[in-house]
């Protein structure tokens, strides 16, 4: 019994020849057809359709995807071969295997695609099969750049305003837009004396935008609305919708006198400070202690305050002597120093001893901005309430560098947005209002050579000029009174983008 072996059946499978072509086939899936016949006389394709339109427009670069709505998709991206699988009909039959663009001429406006589906035949089968359809490109306008193009036709606008006698808040507020792109939906943007106006198709498109000025910005804002028709018989109305912005009057590098309530919920900092950032909130520091704080925008706009010196007051002084007293703060480092400003030198002998946040960027002969107290009268009441007594005679704010204003040749651009500029405003423009425009860039510009944090904020692009001189062939002259502690800040090559072709780039 144990050497007894389990009896297997030898199965056979058994084989039929093709009704078509008479091949031995097998016989067990029951298809009297052969493979090769199958594909010859079954086409699972043949209800889906070879040639389809593509609607684009050549204004804002968007294609129409039905039945209404406007997508932005690049060449040969995922989005536009989404967008061209969705306007194949006949494609519900099938199981879609794979898809991709063949390639065509750029400027013919056609484009191809080769799509691989699965389908049951007839006979049962599962048959593969890979065809092409071309799209033509079909150039219309959107409605949206319809409407642009006509007058009075936005439904929402937001009017940006900043009281300060710069534009400097403005200028980074742009490079802020461009970089996260919160413009694309703007119908046009005009420029006026105190700030921007932005205009919309909807008032969906401005409420975005307002989220992302709050973002950024410590700003409030207010709604107003006006009733332009309406339906008696569905009451339908429509209005449009004004939003106004209004952005904390202070600035970077600003002198701060904070009401004596704020200061002491902001940890007990000193009333009188220097602005060192502007984000969503107003960060002050005390150059005495190096104490920090932020200034939420709820807190501001509980008890608002103005600066007591803007950028345009400062007054330079040369370092005669500066010797660290040991705190730091992150980047700031306490440090007590004698200055005289340079006006005074060859003059008098008149010093200031000054206690300053600047420890770790001023030395012996460098040159530093500061706002002069002594003997300053100012129209505030809240420096009219602080001890005079321990008011300092100078405030020191950054570090100067006086021969960059000869070094105008940048290897670097910012983009601009392309604005226009209220009737009203550029029949009054004059020749002081254009330079003190030009000043205020300028200003800017230095601004982001000097701070590697502000920089990280925006775009920079190279430029695609001819070499531009160094600074040691524009002034030779200059170089033998020049140390190292003054050399000028520069931008490294590593921080800037390529420049777009399409893209407005400032000079």
């Amino acid at each position: 019994m144990e050497n007894m072996q389990q009896f297997v059946p030898n199965t056979t499978v058994a084989t039929i020849l093709c009704c078509n072509c008479g091949v031995p086939m097998d016989g067990s899936s029951g298809i009297a057809m052969c493979n090769d016949c199958i594909m010859l006389t079954s086409d699972i394709t043949s209800s889906i359709q070879r040639e389809s339109n593509l609607h684009f427009c050549r204004n804002c670069e968007r294609y129409l995807q039905p039945p209404s709505h406007w997508v932005t998709a690049k060449l040969e991206s995922r989005e536009l071969l989404a967008l061209c699988l969705r306007k194949l009909r006949g494609m519900g039959k099938v199981r879609l295997v794979d898809a991709n663009f063949l390639w065509t001429e750029p400027h013919s406006r056609r484009i191809r695609v080769k799509v691989t589906v699965q389908g049951e035949t007839s006979q049962g089968a599962i048959l593969q099969q890979s065809f092409e359809v071309e799209y033509v490109v079909l150039p219309t306008q959107c409605p949206d750049c319809a409407r642009s193009f006509t007058v009075n036709t936005w439904r929402a606008s937001i009017q940006i305003r900043q009281k300060v006698p710069h534009k400097r808040t403005f200028l980074y507020l742009e490079q802020l837009i461009l970089k996260h792109n919160a413009h694309q939906d703007t119908i046009s943007i005009k420029e006026s004396k105190d700030g921007l106006d932005f205009y919309y198709s909807s008032q969906q498109h401005a409420l975005k935008m307002i989220d992302f000025l709050a973002q950024v910005a410590p700003i409030r804002s207010k709604r107003a609305e006006e009733l332009i028709s309406e339906d008696t018989h569905t009451g339908n109305k429509n209005y449009k919708f004004s939003f106004s912005v209004e952005i904390v009057p202070i600035c970077k590098d600003d002198l701060v006198v904070l009401p004596l309530k704020t200061a002491r919920q902001l940890g007990n900092i000193s009333q009188l400070t220097i602005c060192s950032k502007i984000s969503n909130t107003v960060r002050v520091i005390d150059p005495i202690s190096l104490q920090i704080a932020d200034v939420s925008t709820n807190v501001y706009w509980r008890t608002p305050f103005v600066s007591l010196c803007d950028a345009t007051s400062l007054v330079e002084f040369m370092v005669l002597d500066i010797e660290l007293t040991g705190p730091t703060n992150g980047k700031y480092a306490l440090a007590e120093a004698t200055v005289a400003r340079t006006v005074d030198l060859g003059r008098n002998d008149d010093t200031y001893f000054v206690r300053t946040h600047l420890g770790n960027l001023l030395h012996s002969g460098d040159l530093a901005l500061g706002y002069f107290l002594t003997n300053t009268n100012f129209n505030h009441d809240l420096f009219d309430s602080l001890d005079q007594s321990r008011v300092p005679d100078v405030v020191l704010v950054k570090k100067h560098y006086p021969r960059r204003r000869h070094n105008r040749n940048r290897t670097w651009k910012l983009q601009r947005m392309a604005k226009e500029h209220n009737d009203a405003d550029n029949s009054a423009k004059s020749k002081k209002d254009h330079d003190q425009v030009e000043q205020d860039y300028e200003m800017f510009l230095q601004e982001l050579e000097e701070d590697a944090e502000l920089r990280n904020t925006v775009n920079l692009y190279k430029r695609k000029d001819e070499a531009m001189p160094s600074v040691v062939d524009a002034h030779p002259e200059e170089d033998d009174d020049m140390d190292d502690s003054a050399s000028l800040p520069e931008i490294d090559v590593n921080e800037l983008l390529d420049e777009l072709d399409d893209m407005h780039i400032a000079e």
